[in-house]
């Protein structure tokens, strides 16, 4: 109130009119109405975005890796603690038969039933990624799609995806202990 300020606006009129050309107009309105952007802009984008996902996903494994080895570490303290616990009931004459605690011979038993399980388990997924096996299976697919009115006509592809399968089998039960 009372101090106002003055600004000075210029203002300046051209009496010779400007016209553009159709083409000019053109391309700035398809300019304006395309949401699309450049192929070069958006491979720029794309690779900043792959970086960035990349960049996460190896903060998020090295806290995985992280919070992987403080729980071992914690896991491992805790042995000792009940191992350490019932060598001392062992001494005092008490029952050595509780079943709650484990030592580290039983531990390094059952990480060796694990890991005999897990190379089980691991040989079984590659007899599952078994190439003639997927060939039968995609004959068999392939034929009973150019026959849908005469499946019957089949019979030898799934014949033979059946003997793969056995043979599949077999190589699976002769490699079980």
């Amino acid at each position: 109130m009372g101090a106002s300020q003055s600004t000075s606006e210029k203002v300046y009129h051209n009496e010779t009119p400007i016209e553009f050309s159709g083409d000019v107009v053109n391309q700035l309105s398809d300019h304006i109405s395309t949401t699309e952007t450049a192929p070069e802009r958006q491979s720029t984008l794309d690779s900043h975005i792959r970086g960035r996902i990349q960049q996460e996903l190896s903060h998020l494994r090295s806290e995985e890796e992280t919070v992987r080895q403080q729980i071992e570490a914690a896991l491992e303290k805790e042995n000792l603690d009940r191992e350490v616990e019932g060598a001392g009931q062992v001494q005092e004459g008490d029952e050595a038969s509780s079943g709650d605690v484990k030592s580290s011979v039983s531990l390094m038993g059952d990480l060796q039933d694990i890991r005999t399980k897990i190379d089980r388990f691991h040989s079984r997924r590659q007899l599952e990624d078994n190439d003639a096996v997927k060939v039968a299976r995609d004959e068999v697919v392939e034929c009973y799609r150019k026959n849908q009115t005469s499946t019957l006509d089949c019979w030898r592809e799934t014949q033979k995806f059946k003997a793969s399968v056995a043979g599949l089998e077999q190589e699976y039960f002769k490699s079980l202990p």
